[in-house]
């Protein structure tokens, strides 16, 4: 059960997964070479305690000018094999048919279609979500933590997104109980101006 739990944990946090955008505003790479980006969940264990884990290889851009906030986009591609709920076992259980099933879907996508900005630092990312082969429109809450110059002479720009996923939409139905149908994810992104 508890190896199933952080399975459907993984499984939600892929659907963060962002695939392709267009062009608008200044771009930016996400900084996953520099280990400054993470996609992170966590899903219930029998509604007693909470299971962590992420997702440790994926790629993405993003266009950002805080001038034109509104035609913001975003595009996160995720290798679902890569989930590390740090238990070897329960990974494995968590690539197979029972969850991901990774050899069928290598990969989980994200492309925003609409991003609102309550204010400069607070919106919501509309988009299509691709997980287990099964694709449908998500939102989720995101933050800007910041932008400016790095000390190396590039420009920065950095935002967390959070939202929560039900399993069964992207037919993972692996009966982990009723605590457990829903997984947490969360997305935090640094750019690196191109």
């Amino acid at each position: 059960m508890k190896n199933t739990l952080v399975g459907l944990s993984l499984a939600a946090v892929t659907l963060l997964g962002l695939n392709s955008q267009q062009a608008y505003g200044a771009q930016y790479k996400v900084d996953t070479a520099g280990a400054h980006a993470f996609i992170n969940f966590k899903i219930k264990h029998l509604g007693y305690s909470w299971l962590h884990g992420r997702f440790n290889t994926f790629d993405g851009q993003f266009s950002y000018d805080v001038s034109k906030a509104h035609e913001a986009a975003i595009s996160i591609e995720i290798d679902t094999a890569s989930i590390d709920s740090n238990h070897a076992e329960r990974d494995k259980h968590l690539r197979g048919k029972d969850f991901l099933n990774v050899s069928k879907y290598p990969k989980a996508t994200f492309k925003s279609t609409s991003i609102t900005f309550d204010n400069e630092q607070k919106g919501v990312v509309t988009g299509l979500f691709t997980l287990h082969g099964v694709s449908k429109s998500i939102d989720f809450e995101i933050e800007k933590v910041g932008e400016g110059q790095d000390p190396w002479g590039g420009y920065r720009a950095g935002f967390m997104g959070q939202t929560r996923l039900k399993l069964a939409d992207y037919g993972i139905d692996y009966d982990l109980g009723p605590a457990s149908t829903h997984v947490d994810i969360e997305l935090h992104i640094e750019g690196i101006k191109q």
